[in-house]
């Protein structure tokens, strides 16, 4: 028995290049939240973004925002029911080595905050307007104020390429995972970590969760649910990992 969804946004509920959630996804939150199913959104996103997105049933649901580094409970604001920070003197050294590489941006989160050090105002705008996210411009990523809790370098020339690059060394110190086709993101927390969380926090089995995901961050999600699929254009390999696939998540949630 399913007791509870999961689900990536960026390309598995909302495909790449849209940037509302359908009609149909929510008509199906819905119906699922009166049969006693919770849903829960799994985004590399903070938690303010997400609410946005969700806005009809946003105070429904459980948010797993930064890649499962915090996790927030229903409610106007929910309340954080789990937050995994970054050893700082690491994360202040990576960030530092993604501002200095010449084909990256840093995007540094705190618990509901996005901090950058642009060094062009083209990712102000993608952050702050497209994605929607509080931001604060800091001179130096020591300067944030806050515990770390994800780090994303937003990689101009695409993230596959930086996997085998200067940045790769920092994947021995935290979790590194393509999350979008520009986005290489670190935690020391990951999907999995953040559904283990909202299992204990929801009294509900592992093996009752329905996840959706369509990259290589949501890995770790699907492995820990007892139901996956996997989105049908998502990369060859993911395909051969997880034998459910779908073109449309509330087509899967229709049928619950």
């Amino acid at each position: 028995m399913i007791r509870l969804v999961a689900s990536d946004i960026d390309g598995t509920l909302m495909p790449y290049g849209e940037t509302e959630i359908r009609p149909a996804v929510f008509r199906q939150i819905d119906r699922l939240a009166q049969k006693g199913i919770m849903f829960c959104p799994a985004s590399g996103r903070q938690y303010k973004s997400l609410r946005q997105l969700f806005a009809p049933v946003a105070d429904k649901l459980y948010f797993m925002c930064e890649n499962g580094a915090t996790l927030f409970g229903p409610g106007d604001p929910g309340p954080l029911l789990a937050k995994t920070a970054m050893d700082r003197s690491e994360a202040v050294a990576l960030c530092r080595a993604i501002v200095a590489h010449p084909d990256c941006e840093v995007l540094i989160s705190g618990q509901n905050t996005s901090y950058l050090c642009p060094k062009r105002e083209d990712m102000v705008v993608l952050i702050r307007d497209f994605v929607r996210n509080d931001v604060v411009i800091v001179p130096d990523p020591g300067d944030v104020p806050e515990d770390i809790v994800k780090i994303a370098a937003f990689c101009r020339r695409g993230a596959e390429r930086e996997l085998n690059g200067p940045l790769a060394r920092w994947g021995a110190v935290f979790s590194m995972a393509v999350a979008g086709a520009p986005w290489l993101d670190f935690t020391l927390a990951d999907k999995g970590t953040g559904l283990k969380a909202l299992c204990a926090a929801t009294g509900v089995d592992p093996g009752e969760v329905l996840a959706f995901g369509d990259n290589f961050n949501d890995v770790p999600l699907l492995k820990a649910a007892g139901s996956a699929y996997m989105m049908a254009g998502a990369d060859p390999e993911l395909l051969a990992m997880f034998p459910n696939h779908c073109q449309r998540v509330e087509d899967v949630l229709a049928a619950l």
